[in-house]
């Protein structure tokens, strides 16, 4: 019952208790029909007991035949102090009363109940002293029979007619009663943390469900405070650890080409540079978390060419991965243009390199091409991939394989990616149990469009620099 809906919960109580309702009116009308209609039967039979006791006591050597009414439905008799006959009308064939019951009839009143010869159903007899004599009546007790046994058809047939209207009844002023709920609900879905948003609607009538609205309103408020002032501080936070760390980073660059220091003090260069480039990641990435959870984040597009944006990924990292004995190949389809925002579609691009570096293995390819679908940008490299668990959180926010944890990052870079990604109306997938592990970003059509290079048709050609 408890999985049920709330509006069937509703429609079956009101059903229960109209039955219950049904089941003790029947019972109560039925009862009462039968003494209403016993009383009409008892009432009956003494006014004709009376009138033969008074044609009786007349002297009246016959009863007249409409003393007993119907021959089928009754009868008089009068009875002797002898147990014989002494008159008889009606449907009855012979005495009625049995000896007993006759001397029980002379010393009072005598009511029984029997099938009778000649009258049909059964019979309601009345016997009473008259002098000597005792004078018996009786009446069918069919009409009677046949009144409450319609009574209880009609509502053995009625009710449950009566019950199904009244569920469906039920059902309708239920759905009625919870439409404001109903309306809370489906507003409740598309509401957001957003300070603009509208809250959930209320009902004009003041009442529990109203009173309910309010309270979730009000609990939304202080969500929405409480978020705004947690998105302040990750904004005004990213926004000061960008300029110190560019600083760090500029000062940690000279040093690195001027190469006046051993092979140590290189290491310790190119490491404190690495971590400064996870720090103005990990802010960059901060910034575009706040506006993308607002559900903001904002695409200022443009056209790029596929091969200069490469490029400039490729002499990004060219350093990190010359230290790590490692290259950077981009290819991209000759004259393809993507038309995206350049500094999201940057970082994007630059956090899935990022991982490769941190994580992967071997070459690292980056290749960026049109598609029948629209647009789409590949990083792969010689890493053991991602395991089947990993892969399905791998774009949840905070989300580190066991190996990540021992070398550091924050596990927000791939989320970055699918933000942006479907910030321009894209997506972002992994290769699932593919090897090598391949991230892959795909862009709609209406953003990428492919350009004529000196006659041919782009796509039909492919530039390829690897990084040494």
């Amino acid at each position: 019952m408890s999985r049920l809906p709330i509006r069937l919960r509703l429609s079956a109580a009101f059903a229960v208790a109209l039955v219950l309702v049904l089941v003790v009116a029947a019972l109560f009308v039925y009862l009462r029909l039968e003494e209403n209609l016993d009383d009409s039967v008892n009432s009956g039979l003494a006014a004709r007991a009376r009138t033969v006791e008074t044609l009786v006591g007349d002297g009246s050597a016959t009863l007249p035949p409409g003393i007993a009414g119907e021959a089928e439905e009754g009868f008089a008799q009068v009875v002797g102090a002898d147990g014989e006959l002494v008159e008889s009308v009606g449907g009855a064939r012979g005495p009625v009363l049995s000896a007993a019951e006759l001397e029980r009839a002379r010393g009072g009143r005598l009511v029984v109940e029997r099938t009778v010869p000649g009258v049909d159903g059964r019979t309601r007899v009345l016997a009473r002293p008259s002098g000597s004599l005792v004078v018996v009546i009786g009446e069918s007790l069919e009409d009677r029979d046949d009144a409450l046994s319609a009574l209880a058809r009609s509502f053995a047939v009625g009710g449950p007619i009566a019950v199904a209207v009244a569920s469906l009844v039920g059902y309708a002023l239920a759905s009625v009663a919870l439409r404001p709920v109903e309306a809370m609900r489906r507003r409740a879905e598309q509401v957001s943390l957003a300070p603009d948003e509208p809250l959930l609607p209320l009902p004009p009538v003041n009442d529990e469900i109203r009173r309910l609205g309010v309270t979730l309103n009000e609990m939304l408020d202080r969500l929405r405070r409480s978020f705004e002032r947690e998105r302040q501080f990750v904004a005004d936070a990213s926004h000061e650890l960008r300029t110190p760390v560019s600083v760090i980073k500029a000062e940690l660059e000279g040093a690195l080409r001027s190469g006046d220091f051993g092979p140590d003090v290189r290491d310790a260069l190119v490491a404190a540079l690495s971590e400064c480039d996870q720090l103005a990641l990990l802010a960059e990435d901060l910034l575009v978390l706040t506006a993308a959870g607002e559900g903001r984040l904002p695409v200022r597009a443009e056209d790029i060419p596929a091969d200069e944006l490469l490029d400039q990924l490729r002499d990004r990292f060219s350093d990190r991965a010359a230290h790590a004995g490692r290259r950077i190949v981009v290819t991209a389809d000759e004259g393809l243009l993507i038309r995206a925002d350049p500094l999201l579609l940057r970082q994007a691009l630059g956090n899935l390199v990022d991982n490769s570096l941190r994580h992967g293995a071997g070459e690292i390819r980056v290749r960026a091409g049109a598609r029948d679908d629209g647009l789409v940008l590949e990083v792969t490299d010689a890493g053991p991939g991602f395991g089947p668990e990993l892969a399905r959180t791998a774009f949840e926010r905070f989300t580190r394989g066991d190996e990540a944890r021992t070398r550091g990052g924050s596990g927000l870079g791939l989320a970055i990616v699918r933000a942006i990604a479907e910030a321009h109306g894209g997506s972002a997938e992994i290769e699932p149990d593919g090897l090598p592990a391949t991230v892959r970003l795909r862009l709609p059509s209406s953003l990428s469009v492919r350009s004529q290079v000196r006659g041919l048709t782009s796509g039909t050609q492919a530039r390829r620099t690897p990084t040494t």
